[in-house]
């Protein structure tokens, strides 16, 4: 008898087995539902996360991070792009964008104090020009930096001093405390260092395809000389295939990144949905994640999708 019992609690049947089978069975089962609730939650982040960063720009680069709106970023790109156009050194920029910053936070206004318009709040009574051209920010950002390479020697002089000539404000001191967030922008936007503008917005704030519209205002803030081809047309008014694409032909790498930060900036404006440049890849459904590995980015072209 003795023996028979050993063998049958051996067997695991008799009582306090069997429990431990049901609890390994009900472990089992729990671990499984587990695993599913986790996979559906996933599949819902994945689902939801296009719409949980809302919309925005960001900036990080080795001087620091500076968060944008679109606006903001827009019109930082079109600083970059005319200075490129007009082939001014980065100093000019960062005086450009200190100016910008004190008088309108990057934003395009309608108007200000007293006559003042547009990004920089240059006045029409003080011979900037008529208000519907200073509301341009290319036009604007022009008639800044034509001003700028007038005043002599304003790459040596205190930012504060080279932009109150220029804007001739009550109080051009107040240049001076934006000086560092200039630089921040200027490494970015000039491109010298690389896939450091990003910005990101949800489904639902997408736009239609305008791809022809937004290579030629590229090419307006950039100048005629860039170079664009690809099998998406150019011409007003042409139809805008979402899936096609245009690439925009570069000399170096600090001018690409440029064109990509432009193309980034404007992506909602125009409906544009990637950009490749140089090994990286932004995409406007994972706008967030920023810049991403991508080995078939050439070098000497930005593609714009």
């Amino acid at each position: 008898m003795a023996v028979w019992a050993r063998e049958k609690a051996g067997s695991g049947e008799g009582p306090d087995h069997g429990g431990r089978r049901r609890g390994r069975r009900w472990a089992a089962g729990f671990t499984v539902v587990v695993v599913l609730l986790g996979a559906g939650a996933y599949t819902l982040f994945l689902k939801a996360r296009p719409y949980l960063h809302g919309t925005g720009c960001e900036v990080n680069t080795s001087e620091g991070k500076m968060p944008l709106d679109l606006e903001q970023g827009a019109n930082s790109a079109t600083i970059a792009a005319v200075a490129f156009r007009k082939q001014l050194p980065e100093r000019a920029v960062v005086i450009a964008y200190a100016t910008a910053i004190q008088e309108s936070h990057i934003r395009n206004l309608p108007g200000g104090d007293r006559d003042s318009v547009g990004m920089f709040q240059q006045r029409p009574s003080q011979g900037w020009g008529e208000p519907p051209e200073l509301r341009d920010p290319v036009v604007s950002t022009t008639k800044f930096f034509n001003a700028l390479v007038k005043v002599k020697g304003y790459l040596d002089r205190d930012l504060h001093d080279a932009a109150q000539t220029v804007q001739r404000s009550a109080d051009g001191r107040a240049y001076a405390q934006h000086e560092d967030d200039g630089k921040l922008l200027a490494a970015a936007f000039t491109g010298r260092e690389a896939g450091t503008a990003r910005c990101w917005y949800p489904p639902g704030k997408r736009t239609a395809s305008r791809r022809p519209d937004a290579i030629r205002e590229m090419r307006r803030a950039f100048g005629s000389k860039l170079r664009v081809t690809g099998p998406s047309p150019l011409t007003k008014g042409a139809a805008s295939d979402p899936d096609s694409w245009n690439a925009v032909k570069v000399t170096n790498a600090r001018a690409g990144w440029a064109v990509a930060a432009w193309a980034v900036t404007h992506a909602q404006a125009y409906g544009l949905t990637e950009v490749r440049f140089a090994g990286r890849h932004w995409q406007a459904d994972a706008g967030h994640d920023g810049w991403t590995d991508d080995k078939s980015a050439r070098n000497d072209s930005v593609i714009i999708q």
